[in-house]
């Protein structure tokens, strides 16, 4: 048995007695807990300082597994996961009994999705539970695509982290609720909208919320993956003035580096799968920079620049309330 086994081997019987393991997923790291067990899941709450109101992806071998948490698996779904399970997919449905309110913020229905790392999957044969998992990061701060980012954030407050490398994605799943016709494309994420539109038709966009309830899935807050230095959205990097306590997040190449106190480039060629890989990794490097801002370059609005996009936005709006 290879040291890696025995890691997951010891996780699994973490997550069977009520602890905490982060673990890799090709998308980000995620803080996982038995996700039949409500207070294993509390401590989810509790280490992330993440509010109630906000419910939690649970993730599954296959299909067949997320079988046992859903009342039905509508045509469309089957599709889907024909088409992108296991991968950066996750979609809402109508949970059964079995799955406790405290994932789903007393929503009657639950957020599935069936990792593709094949840590996230060895972890989840071993423990032979449902892993309920956000991002292993204080709660609104930017997202872990590394196994240290987690342990910077989270430290000794979780009780096992697997170490699998970098996140081949790096941005989170793409949330997709099937509760509705047509569905509701409630998060941009690693499945661009039109590779779904492609396999199920139309697809709505959510109607604004007011945040007085549980909101309908996980990274839908106005304010979130955010740096603590101030990060602004600018159309074009340039006529930005030079400034050496402002850091560059450029999408693709930026030839004014000695202009700033730090560039980061995302994709020197302007690849939106590599540049959606690297932005949370860059954020946190400009974010640790010692900067009074971050100028950040928006990606093109389409396939995963879409995710990249709606994350940049979160990071840059202000605290509400």
């Amino acid at each position: 048995m290879s040291d890696l086994d025995r890691l997951i081997a010891d996780a699994a019987r973490c997550l069977q007695a009520g602890g905490l393991v982060a673990l890799p997923t090709e998308t980000v790291y995620g803080l996982g807990a038995d996700a039949l067990n409500p207070l294993a899941v509390a401590r989810i709450f509790e280490v992330k300082q993440r509010p109630y109101f906000d419910p939690l992806i649970v993730h599954v071998t296959d299909l067949d597994a997320a079988r046992s948490l859903v009342t039905h698996v509508p045509p469309a779904a089957v599709e889907l996961s024909r088409q992108f399970w296991p991968g950066p997919l996750t979609v809402v449905l109508e949970k059964l009994p079995v799955v406790p309110d405290i994932v789903t913020a007393g929503l009657p229905s639950v957020a599935i999705r069936v990792p593709a790392h094949p840590i996230a999957q060895a972890l989840l044969r071993a423990a032979g539970c449902p892993i309920a998992a956000p991002s292993a990061n204080l709660f609104g701060r930017i997202s872990p695509t590394t196994a240290a980012h987690v342990r910077e954030q989270l430290g000794s407050l979780v009780d096992i982290v697997i170490d699998g490398g970098p996140c081949r994605v790096g941005v989170e799943s793409t949330v997709l609720s099937l509760l509705e016709a047509p569905p509701v494309l409630l998060r941009h994420g690693g499945v661009a909208l039109e590779d779904l539109a492609a396999v199920i038709g139309d697809i709505a966009l959510p109607a604004a919320t007011d945040g007085s309830g549980p909101l309908p899935a996980p990274g839908m807050l106005t304010q979130h993956y955010a740096p603590r230095t101030p990060l602004r959205i600018v159309s074009s990097l340039t006529d930005v003035e030079t400034a050496a306590d402002a850091g560059i997040l450029a999408f693709r190449e930026f030839d004014r580096r000695g202009d700033f106190g730090r560039v980061e480039i995302l994709s020197p060629t302007g690849n939106l799968a590599e540049a959606a890989a690297n932005l949370f990794a860059a954020m946190r490097r400009l974010d640790a920079a010692g900067l009074q801002l971050i100028l950040a370059e928006p990606a093109p609005d389409t396939g995963l620049g879409r995710a990249i996009n709606d994350r940049l936005q979160r990071a840059a709006a202000k605290p509400t309330g």
